[in-house]
């Protein structure tokens, strides 16, 4: 048991797991204030989605330029369940139709719709939010993957499926409130959502989702399902000619792709207390996929910190210039797939790593043991030619230019 964890969390993971624990639990809560620690679970909440593409696209080869289909299903999900509580009866009493969400009596609707009943219940609701966008993924694979449509293919049908579901919840609008998307989100089974306490026990509470996903991941990579994911990757039809089904393997890992996605956009809706249109799209996808390249899509700790950097430079950006900031943002990402293709992650993995070790002479005994013992395997053992002792005296008796003959 103890080598199998450690096989799935070395040890240089849990120090970068502990390293990113520290400066999000500690660090952050204790230097920032609370508007500044609500931006920072904002973001958090787009490490989800980082970390689901990581294991998408970086692990299996599978670039989706859709996970905004997927975080804005979670996120209307919960919302949906938030604005019901907020539709009380009492709340909209001024309404022509009370006990309905405002967007529904603008439009002439004088009846709850069906499908958002269910919506009511919190068990449901979180349900909701867990298989509803599975369920989808999980469609969307098996039409794609059964019949091996990959690559740019697979990237553009899963943008058009982003633009597709825009437009159907903007012109569905007094079902969905339309362009406006779902707002004035107030309160939590009666707990008002807007206060600092709640934002902060929110920002905890997204934190440790977000490790679950986190460790979910590392448990996926580090598994045999891990290697037969980058073998996918690498050289496909050599996996299927071994007898693996390559289709179930993609249809896996793109629906927890979209389960954690999922998971992010009911978060980002319990934070910042709406859900719109505005996050579905092939822009907020497009988006999402740049913070799992800036960080790394081979670093399920980089796809973490690619979102926390790229998020904090756009608020940046946007505040300081708010002109200048879409530009900013794109000399950004172009530099990193310019200068380094791996992401922010080969920078610790190819220089501070290597410099940490020799700086401080952080050396594994162990390897160089086994190190040492592999080579004296290895290496020819060359015994010296040692001609027989007679032969050797009578050689030396012989004068020079005389040989030796038996």
């Amino acid at each position: 048991m103890m080598h199998s964890l450690k096989q799935i969390f070395p040890r240089n993971d849990l120090v970068a797991f502990a390293v990113l624990a520290a400066i999000l639990a500690i660090v952050f809560p204790l230097t920032m204030d609370i508007f500044r620690l609500n931006l920072v679970g904002k973001y958090l909440t787009y490490a989800f989605v980082a970390l689901g593409l990581v294991l998408c696209w970086g692990y299996g080869g599978i670039l989706s330029l859709g996970q905004g289909i997927f975080f804005g299903l979670g996120g209307y999900c919960m919302a949906m369940f938030l604005k019901l509580e907020a539709s009380s009866p009492e709340n909209t009493a001024i309404q022509s139709t009370p006990g309905i969400p405002d967007f529904m009596d603008w439009n002439q609707i004088t009846e709850l719709p069906w499908f958002w009943e269910p919506f009511h219940s919190l068990p449901f609701t979180i349900l909701a939010v867990m298989v509803v966008p599975t369920v989808f993924a999980f469609f969307i694979g098996v039409a794609m993957f059964k019949r091996r449509v990959g690559g740019v293919y697979f990237a553009i049908i899963t943008q058009a499926i982003a633009a597709i579901l825009t437009i159907l919840i903007i012109g569905q609008q007094g079902f969905t409130g339309g362009v406006n998307g779902i707002t004035d989100l107030r309160t939590f089974l009666g707990w008002d959502i807007r206060t600092d306490s709640a934002k902060y026990l929110l920002y905890f509470v997204n934190l440790v989702l977000l490790f679950i996903c986190l460790v979910i991941a590392q448990f996926v990579r580090k598994n045999k399902l891990g290697r037969i994911l980058v073998a996918m990757r690498v050289r496909e039809e050599r996996v299927r000619f071994s007898g693996y089904d390559v289709s179930n393997f993609k249809i896996f890992v793109f629906c927890l792709g979209a389960l954690f996605s999922a998971l992010g956009g009911a978060m980002f809706t319990l934070q910042v207390g709406f859900m719109s249109p505005t996050f579905v799209g092939i822009v907020p996808s497009i988006e999402m996929v740049i913070l799992c390249a800036v960080g790394g899509r081979l670093s399920i700790f980089g796809a973490i910190y690619g979102a926390l950097l790229v998020n904090f430079a756009k608020t940046t950006f946007s505040e300081t210039f708010p002109e200048l900031w879409l530009f900013a943002m794109g000399a950004l990402f172009i530099s990193v797939v310019l200068f380094f293709p791996n992401g922010l992650a080969s920078l610790y993995q190819e220089y501070f790593l290597p410099w940490v070790k020799t700086k401080f002479n952080l050396t594994n005994k162990a390897s160089k043991a086994i190190n040492a013992e592999l080579e004296s395997k290895v290496k020819p053992q060359v015994e010296p030619q040692v001609e027989p002792k007679e032969q050797q005296d009578n050689s030396a008796k012989l004068p020079a230019g005389a040989r030796y003959e038996s």
